[in-house]
């Protein structure tokens, strides 16, 4: 079975949905951040120190444990070449 069959399965779940859905925000900022880096072919360690934020934080967040502020998120997207873009929807 796929990811995201497994995925589609889990999300049948009312309870785990909901979490699913709390959690998007925190894992889109993941998923934005691993992108860019694989777009620029970066390491943690580049990104580093094209930011001047510890490597240690930078992979705290691409764990999903870690809060970063605004600040923090366009140092890292200007060190990845983009923009940062927040909304409510």
């Amino acid at each position: 079975m796929s990811f995201k069959n497994h995925l589609d399965e889990m999300l049948k779940d009312e309870e785990f949905s909901r979490e699913f859905k709390r959690l998007e925000p925190e894992y889109e900022i993941v998923r934005a951040m691993i992108q860019g880096r694989s777009e620029k072919g970066m390491t943690q360690k580049e990104l580093s120190r094209a930011t001047g934020i510890q490597q240690a934080q930078i992979s705290r967040l691409e764990n999903a444990n870690y809060n970063p502020s605004i600040a923090m998120l366009k140092r890292i997207a200007a060190g990845l070449g983009k923009e940062v873009h927040i909304e409510f929807r």
